[in-house]
Formats: C-alpha cells, sequence, structure tokens
C-alpha cells in the first residue's frame, strides 16, 4: 500500500506468517499477506472488524467472485496496538489450521 504523503509505506510494527501490522500516523493497519498483489477494489466497512476496509476479489472454482479483505485500517483512538494484534494472531492462527488441514507435510 502507498502513502498518499509519500511513496514509502508505512512502518512495519509486527510480522507474523500471514500478517503485517503496519502503523500509519492515525491507523494501525492489518494486512493479510495470503492476499498480496491483490487489486484492491473498494473500501468499506467491514463487517467482522467494523472498520474500514480494502477488498479485493477472488474467484471460486465455479467462477463465482467473492470479496474479501486485503488489509484493515484501525483508527489509534479507537483501538489499541495490542488489540490489533490479538485480531492479526487470530488470523496467522487460522490460517496455520487450513495449512495443516491441507498440507499436512508442510
Amino acid at each position: 500500500m502507498k502513502n498518499n504523503e509519500s511513496d514509502q509505506e508505512p512502518p512495519v510494527l509486527n510480522k507474523g506468517i500471514f500478517y503485517t501490522i503496519r502503523d500509519s500516523s492515525t491507523d494501525f493497519i492489518m494486512e493479510d499477506k495470503t492476499k498480496r498483489g491483490l487489486t484492491v477494489q473498494e473500501r468499506s466497512i467491514d463487517e467482522k472488524y467494523n472498520t474500514i476496509s480494502e477488498k479485493g476479489m477472488i474467484y471460486d472454482m465455479d467462477g463465482i467472485g467473492h470479496k474479501v479483505g486485503i488489509r484493515w485500517f484501525f483508527p489509534k483512538v479507537e483501538y489499541t496496538f495490542e488489540k490489533v494484534l490479538e485480531y492479526a494472531k487470530e488470523m496467522d492462527e487460522r490460517y496455520r489450521k487450513i495449512r495443516e488441514e491441507t498440507c499436512p507435510d508442510y
């Protein structure tokens, strides 16, 4: 993601296997690393986290498109870093379980 004020991405606060948390002046930004390279098609309120998210489209085997979150913007006035880290670790754990079920030799 490019910051509108400069060409630099916001600094990384924490990384997991499947997530990155970045620090902007107003928000903690949680990125889903499994969605790298996915084109942002909309910015809207995410139902799960009740915060602004950037979403893209992925397609299943039947060619049906599904909107998925790419990154979420958690305002610092409403969310602590610890809460965002908790969300990120939940995401990491969910993907780890999927990987274990689908790729047991990984």
